[in-house]
């Protein structure tokens, strides 16, 4: 029998569409599933891409189906499964051999794991995939970490299988270890506040302004055709025009959002660097808060309900527009600050530019803009998107509809925290002598930490409150 050019481990949902994907390229991919008629069922419905599919009910079987040296992707669920998997592979493979975990990997579990496969073996990429279910079989976005060689090795597949962006491949080689997996996870906190910001327009519009769902959904739809153009919003246009039971789909769906746990480490990981992203704070904050269905029931109660109607004129959707204009591009240029603080701290070498060019599709946060945010980078990388002349322009004419819109959701009780936390970073990113020396002086005054002054040279100066200090 003709051995296979990859395997694959996993065929849960992304898994199953992604090893479709493979074979619909031309390749011979060898299947394995813990549950064996999965496997089975898997291979028996792949139609015509079935005789690419060799599927195996057994690990050693799915090794001796591979040519060396070979390459196994796995794509099963993150943590422990992982290293049991790798575990039960690593005595049935050569040192040579490749291990790819696909997977939403924390990227310290990728760094341990790129370290322990360099000692025992075998080789081992971590790769960020992101463009859900449909990006998997028909091209997601790709983000590689681990030895340059052990990429360039299996980058063949990995561009036939991308995305395209104008015909160029949506995968690149992001640098050592857990970088692919760190630049994912970034991926996906810009993916939690872009999300946010959405709901939060969709508030004012449903609460504020008192528009039903379908006519919403219209609202998305124009705006997909101009600078807002992207994934996010043209689902959310085709989520609020959806019915049920002749029933707005949106009316009927619990508002209590769901995580699994990549966007909260996006922020912890900002915290470490101390990189500010402060849009995809609130938003993993805002699902937090979600959660918590019963308090909020009970806050209500008290307080009464907090959404009022926005008086007539004070809000228009051309001010949406300009506002969720200005607050994506504050939280990218936040996403991008996070990874050049990671690229320094780490020693990476991040490629921001090309990070912007594979999130240009299949990925979930593909958007228009990321085109111009790829050329912004390359001009500049440390400058940051914010002062890139092209953004600051945008910027300039869209930030005092930001500034109108947060108002307004602030004096009428609509929550907007993800666009008010973009705008007070743009406020204080603009702001050359801001309120710290009150800080300064406080820590001083308690606690002899010192400062430094603007009429002098030093630091660790100090106060006249020292016979005060408590």
């Amino acid at each position: 029998m003709e051995r296979a050019d990859i395997g694959l481990i996993g065929l849960g949902t992304m898994g199953a569409m992604l090893a479709l994907n493979i074979a619909e390229k031309g390749y011979r991919i060898a299947v394995w599933n813990r549950t064996g008629s999965v496997t089975e069922k898997f291979a028996a419905t792949a139609g015509e891409l079935a005789s690419r599919i060799v599927p195996t009910q057994t690990l050693q079987a799915l090794v001796e189906a591979i040519r060396p040296p070979r390459t196994i992707i796995l794509m099963v669920p993150a943590g422990k499964v992982v290293d049991d998997q790798i575990a039960a592979l690593r005595p049935l493979l050569d040192r040579d051999d490749l291990v790819i975990d696909a997977g939403n990997a924390n990227f310290h579990d990728t760094d341990r794991r790129a370290a322990e496969a360099a000692i025992k073996g075998p080789r081992f990429l971590g790769m960020g995939v992101s463009g859900g279910e449909e990006g998997a079989r028909h091209g997601p976005s790709i983000m590689g970490g681990g030895d340059k060689a052990d990429w360039d090795r299996v980058k063949p597949v990995l561009e036939a299988i991308s995305a395209k962006y104008q015909g160029i491949p949506c995968a690149t080689w992001m640098g050592p270890a857990g970088a692919g997996h760190f630049v994912k996870a970034v991926h996906n906190g810009v993916e939690y506040a872009d999300m946010q910001m959405i709901a939060e327009i969709y508030g004012l519009m449903r609460d504020g302004l008192g528009m039903g769902a379908a006519a919403i959904g219209d609202v998305f739809a124009a705006w997909n055709r101009g600078p807002l153009q992207s994934y996010l919003v043209e689902i959310s246009a085709a989520v609020a025009r959806a019915t049920d039971g002749g029933k707005p789909m949106l009316d009927v769906i619990l508002d209590k959002a769901g995580q699994k746990g990549t966007g909260r480490w996006t922020v912890i990981e900002a915290q470490h660097l101390s990189a500010p992203i402060p849009v995809i704070e609130a938003a993993v904050m805002a699902r937090n808060v979600s959660a918590r269905l019963e308090a909020r029931q009970a806050g209500q109660a008290v307080f009464g309900p907090a959404p009022q109607a926005l008086p007539q004129g004070s809000v228009t959707i051309a001010l949406l527009e300009q506002a969720m204009i200005a607050g994506k591009i504050l939280c990218y240029a936040q996403g991008f600050q996070m990874l050049a603080a990671a690229s320094e701290s780490f020693g990476w070498n991040l490629p921001l530019p090309e990070i912007a060019k594979v999130w240009r599709a299949g990925c979930i946060i593909r958007s228009s803009m990321l085109n111009d945010m790829s050329t912004a980078l390359a001009e500049d990388p440390a400058r940051g998107l914010m002062l890139a002349p092209f953004f600051a322009s945008l910027l300039k004419t869209a930030t005092p509809a930001l500034r109108q819109v947060v108002a307004a959701g602030a004096a009428h009780g609509q929550p907007v925290p993800a666009l008010s936390a973009g705008l007070s970073w743009f406020d204080m990113m603009r702001t050359a002598r801001g309120t710290a020396n009150m800080i300064q002086a406080q820590r001083d005054f308690f606690g002899a930490h010192g400062f430094e002054r603007l009429d002098q040279p030093g630091t660790g100066l100090h106060g006249p409150w020292g016979a005060h200090m408590v």
